[in-house]
């Protein structure tokens, strides 16, 4: 947030204060730094998934997707098979699709798509984490990292509400996204498999759900 954008900066202080950048250099360029991010990130609340909301009234944006997962996992946490560090979990959740911003909601089903998504995501993260301040900077980028690899007991719980949220809207709207792509059963299963690896309870309660979605039509065979 640099003067409100209006202008170039005032080299003798900071904005309107005589002498502010010089008495504090470090905390004003790190306040600013974050404030421009959070000012960016507001951007996640554009992109849209194919995903519609529960009541079929529109498509979700990604940023409303986030704060279904942070919820979800305050909420079914009980669940996962190891336990988890929660706020590191929500953590994941809330920074996993801030590449989105540059490349965009790539819709898993779409085979095409996915053939570049790991490379337009990287060079989204290194675009969008490097306008935090060293030291968050690195931090939230490891969230992102951890996300994607899915090697910890957190990782894997936060990749099993990804894939878990999609499918109960999905479900909730007689399959509406499911059935616009074509999308087949198997297909599905395949998409929700790493949910297994973190919650046998969750993992269940999906595969009973799939089964239903194909014999009521939502998916096909």
């Amino acid at each position: 947030m640099r003067c409100g954008r209006a202008g170039p900066r005032d080299r003798r202080g900071g904005c309107g204060k005589l002498g502010a950048m010089q008495d504090a250099p470090n905390t004003q360029d790190r306040l600013e730094l974050q404030l421009d991010f959070i000012l960016e990130i507001d951007r996640l609340k554009s992109v849209l998934r194919q995903t519609p909301l529960a009541d079929g009234s529109r498509l979700e944006n990604s940023a409303e997707h986030s704060w279904h997962l942070a919820l979800m996992a305050v909420l079914l946490a009980e669940y996962a098979d190891a336990p988890v560090d929660l706020l590191r979990v929500i953590k994941m959740i809330l920074v996993h699709d801030l590449v989105e911003i540059d490349a965009g909601d790539t819709y898993c089903y779409d085979e095409q798509a996915c053939r570049d998504k790991a490379r337009r995501e990287r060079a989204a993260a290194d675009r969008i984490f490097r306008l935090l301040p060293a030291g968050q900077r690195e931090e939230i980028r490891l969230l992102w990292e951890e996300f994607e690899q899915r090697l910890t007991p957190e990782a894997r719980f936060a990749n099993a509400l990804d894939r878990l949220q999609p499918a109960l809207l999905n479900f909730q709207t007689q399959g509406r996204a499911w059935r616009s792509h074509g999308v087949k059963l198997e297909q599905v299963r395949r998409r929700m498999a790493p949910i297994a690896d973190a919650s046998a309870r969750l993992w269940g309660h999906v595969r009973t759900m799939l089964e239903e979605a194909a014999d009521r039509g939502y998916l096909g065979r």
